[in-house]
C-alpha cells in the first residue's frame, strides 16, 4: 500500500493508524533517508499505543528505548549499526518477540538478521515536503485504510 505525506504532522497520523493495527509480536522495520520521517512515523505509532508523543524521540544514541504498556513497546533505531554488523551486543533480541511491539528504525543496518514477517515501512522523500509511505507485509489488507 502507498500513500502520500504532505507533512509531518500526516506522517505521524499515518503512523498512528499503523499502530492501531499492530499487535503484540508485530516488529515494524522503518527505512528512509536521514531526515525522511522515521522517528516521526515512530511518534504516530507510539501515540496509537498510549504512549504520549512527547515521550518519543531518536534512539540513535542510546539504540533501544523502552516504553511500559500492555504490551511493552521497544523503539530501536540502528543509525549508529554498520550494515552485516554482529547485533547480539545491542540487546535488541530480547526486545523482539511475542511479548511486545518492536519498531526498528535503519533496519537495513540489520537486514539480513531481522524476521522476514516483519511489518515494512519505507518512506521516500520526493521532494517539496511531500513523502511516499509503503507499507508492506503482514496482512496487506490490513494497509488498505491508509
Amino acid at each position: 500500500m502507498k500513500v502520500i505525506s504532505n507533512s509531518p504532522e500526516a506522517t505521524e497520523e499515518i503512523g498512528f493508524k499503523i499502530g492501531k493495527k499492530l499487535k503484540a509480536g508485530d516488529i515494524v522495520r522503518l527505512y528512509g533517508e536521514l531526515g525522511a520521517g522515521k522517528t516521526t512515523m515512530v511518534k504516530g505509532i507510539a501515540r496509537a499505543l498510549g504512549i504520549d508523543r512527547k515521550d518519543i524521540t531518536s534512539a540513535s544514541f542510546t539504540i533501544i528505548a523502552e516504553y511500559p504498556g500492555n504490551p511493552p513497546f521497544y523503539h530501536i533505531d540502528l543509525y549508529r549499526t554498520s550494515a552485516g554488523a554482529d547485533l547480539d551486543n545491542t540487546g535488541i533480541w530480547d526486545c523482539i518477540g511475542s511479548h511486545s511491539i518492536t519498531v526498528i528504525e535503519w533496519a537495513e543496518n540489520a537486514e539480513d538478521e531481522l524476521p522476514v514477517d516483519s511489518i515494512k515501512v519505507m518512506i521516500e522523500d520526493t521532494g517539496h515536503d511531500l513523502r511516499e509511505i509503503t507499507v508492506e507485509g503482514r496482512d496487506e489488507k490490513d494497509w488498505n485504510y491508509l
